[in-house]
């Protein structure tokens, strides 16, 4: 009873848990990455990827996390900074310490109070359109946006 010493077959004391799924892949602090990251399971950047990360699951800046470039992945929390491209096939959530510049496509989108969100964004599956305003005279050419600011319209003058 108390002093069974046998063991259950096929189990060991020093079992480690391999299954893939439970795997988490980090870039830790003081870290940098030039190029392009692939992971089939979650991953933690808390050092510096400039570059491409493709992700086939979640993406996770840490608060000390920098990515420059492109992420594309099924999922990402981020706590750090991001600049550039960030194509998410279903959930972002920006942490409160979040700061996001560049272009944005994800499903469902979720902005923690405090969190810094500079982008093009588009939430439809299709990759963000550049802003566009019609141009003055009603035809279908359409003028860009620059600076958050339409560009000034000319007045045509009449010829009497």
């Amino acid at each position: 009873m108390f002093g069974n010493t046998k063991k259950e077959a096929g189990k060991s004391s020093n079992f480690i848990n391999t299954n893939p799924t439970n795997s988490l892949n980090s870039i830790v602090s003081g870290t940098t990455i030039e190029g392009t990251v692939n992971s089939e399971n979650d991953i933690r950047i808390d050092g510096t990827i400039k570059g491409k990360l493709f992700c086939q699951a979640k993406a996770i800046i840490g608060p000390s996390g920098r990515i420059e470039g492109e992420i594309h992945c099924l999922n990402a929390v981020i706590e750090g900074q991001f600049e550039g491209t960030l194509e998410v096939k279903e959930l972002l959530i920006l942490k409160e310490s979040a700061v996001v510049n560049g272009d944005v496509t994800t499903n469902k989108l979720v902005i923690n109070a405090g969190a810094v969100f500079n982008v093009n964004c588009s939430m439809d599956g299709k990759k963000p359109a550049k802003k566009t305003i019609p141009s003055a005279n009603g035809d279908s050419r359409n003028t860009p946006i620059q600076n958050g600011q339409a560009p000034a319209v000319k007045k045509a003058s009449s010829l009497g």
